[in-house]
């Protein structure tokens, strides 16, 4: 059985900056310490009142390491900002592979110890982008990720993908009049690759989206608030098919990429003409790299991303793309008629 962290009060908010006694005696201190020598130059004092944050931004993601991948440096620009960054984590991520060899024993099929071993490496990344409101969805370990699709691990009824709609669209909700955010986030219909935790993400946060402003719905749990738009990650064809030939340039296939020659042939990415908003995060990119490295095991250094960073540049991978499917485009100041900003157009946020 694993031992999960105790699931926090309805008002706690579980922080950056895992407590130390949790952390002694892992093979993966040596990079948690790196990690946090590299924070101390990119640390952020953020008050966490909401109000008190003329932009707040609520980003929902399946499972540790998620955050990073796909809206880290996004994450780490608003923060810096002074954005008020709610990160909301569906699940530990018990069922991840471990990459280290070193954590191999933490994995669901021997210790079964990963998901609270990604709580310290979800909190050091949070750290790393300067983010410090963090809550799992429900308290820590409410729900079990699911693995991959198809696998009899979709069967538990306590996996995200057997979870109640109702009850995780509730508990959202109340994060959602908590923090007020104007601009939420999360993944599309088939949760950007197919894993049946990112689609609950997807079903989960549409369904708020909408329940969190209707006078209907709960009103026990908190006052009413409507955000004003919802985001899906993304990433075009075309920066899909960049990362697919500078990998074959260099004789070079790994993830995504292995045997793939076309990006019509991964279970990702959209058509150019569908991405609305683009950010360009660059100097962001030392906080995602901190943040990736902070997910030791789920992200090898030197493996995919850290590859593909070396092989796209600084620039591209530290510019993050969304669809807008909520709320009123805003002004077209970004490449190729695309928003620049995910607040823009939204009153009282410029």
């Amino acid at each position: 059985m694993s031992t999960l962290p105790p699931p926090p009060e309805p008002e706690e908010r579980i922080l950056a900056g895992p407590p130390e006694a949790t952390r002694e005696g892992t093979a993966a201190d040596k990079v948690l310490e790196e990690v946090a020598e590299e924070v101390d130059a990119l640390e952020e004092i953020i008050d966490v009142e909401p109000l008190d944050h003329p932009r707040r931004l609520l980003l929902v993601h399946a499972h540790p390491d998620d955050e990073t991948i796909g809206t880290g440096a996004t994450m780490a620009k608003y923060a810096a900002g002074h954005a008020l960054v709610t990160l909301v984590t569906c699940t530990l991520g018990e069922e991840g592979e471990v990459v280290d060899p070193e954590l191999a024993h933490l994995a669901a099929d021997r210790d079964d110890q990963l998901g609270p071993h990604r709580v310290n490496e979800l909190a050091a990344a949070c750290e790393a982008l300067g983010v410090e409101d963090h809550r799992f969805l429900g308290g820590a370990g409410r729900w079990r990720d699911s693995g991959m699709m198809g696998l009899e691990t979709n069967n538990r009824p306590n996996c995200f993908w057997q979870a109640d709609l109702d009850e995780a669209t509730l508990e959202l909700v109340k994060v959602m009049r908590e923090v007020r955010p104007q601009v939420v986030v999360t993944y599309d219909e088939n949760g950007a690759y197919g894993h049946p935790d990112h689609i609950q993400a997807h079903n989960v946060t549409v369904r708020a989206f909408d329940a969190s402003g209707d006078p209907a719905y709960h009103p026990e749990v908190g006052e009413l608030w409507q955000p004003a738009k919802l985001y899906y990650t993304a990433i075009s064809k075309s920066w899909l098919q960049q990362g697919i030939d500078a990998f074959r340039e260099e004789g070079a296939e790994t993830g995504f990429f292995e045997g793939v020659t076309s990006a019509e042939d991964l279970p990702m990415g959209v058509p150019d003409e569908q991405i609305t908003t683009q950010i360009d995060a660059e100097d962001q990119f030392s906080a995602k790299i901190a943040a990736m490295r902070a997910h030791a095991t789920q992200i090898a250094v030197g493996g995919m991303f850290y590859a593909l960073a070396d092989r796209v540049g600084h620039k591209n991978f530290a510019t993050e793309q969304y669809v807008l499917v909520r709320g009123e485009r805003g002004a077209a100041d970004g490449p190729q008629g695309r928003e620049d900003d995910l607040f823009s157009g939204v009153p009282g946020t410029g």
